[in-house]
């Protein structure tokens, strides 16, 4: 059974605080999505830390680290998913006329949309899947269904990451009012789409 599991959790927190691709999508669909967006995409953000534990225990993360070739593949179609969210998130930032927040009863392309943005930035991110390999064994001890253990650690990891963009975004959106100004979140936009293109680039060319 999982072990160690208050630095687990402190673990995962810190990895979830960090800056990246994930905060830099949620703050992106906090100004541009909606609602139902940003809730498919935390859904859809933590189904993917699942999808790489449950992998990562049936031992497809070592496969993939042990084949250059397909490490690589997924490590480039990672970078291009960014990039392209990065170029979206320009150009509307770069577009839009209104710098009004979006309504709250929707959102651009809904839940599903949401969800389907979240998962593929997560799956998309190769760094996912060496943590996966490589520190969740660590919590995992000998004595025990090590499978069971390890999915389980991932669902942890999943919650914890969830609860903190769900703070993140929560703060993000009652400081909505301080950012109306239109030339504050054409900023914010450019900003959050020169590093979703920075972290595909630094991705897809293994940084």
């Amino acid at each position: 059974m999982p072990t160690h599991v208050p630095a687990f959790i402190v673990t995962t927190l810190l990895l979830a605080m960090l800056p990246g691709a994930s905060q830099a999508l949620m703050i992106r669909q906090v100004l541009e999505g909606g609602r139902r967006t940003l809730h498919g995409t935390l859904a859809g953000n933590a189904s993917g830390f699942l999808l790489w534990s449950t992998a990562a225990a049936a031992g497809l993360s070592a496969v993939l680290l042990a084949s250059p070739t397909a490490y690589a593949l997924l490590r480039i179609a990672g970078g291009v998913v960014l990039m392209i969210l990065g170029v979206k998130t320009l150009r509307t930032a770069l577009t839009t006329g209104s710098a009004r927040p979006p309504h709250e009863g929707g959102g651009r392309t809904g839940f599903l949309g949401g969800y389907l943005t979240g998962l593929s930035t997560n799956l998309g991110n190769p760094k996912a899947g060496v943590f996966a390999v490589s520190v969740l064994p660590q919590f995992v001890t000998a004595d025990g269904p090590v499978f069971l253990s390890t999915v389980a650690l991932g669902a942890l990891w999943a919650l914890v990451s969830a609860s903190w963009y769900a703070l993140l975004t929560w703060a993000v959106g009652r400081g909505r009012a301080l950012v109306s100004r239109p030339a504050v979140p054409r900023g914010l936009g450019v900003a959050t789409g020169v590093v979703l293109l920075g972290l595909g680039a630094g991705v897809a060319a293994g940084v």
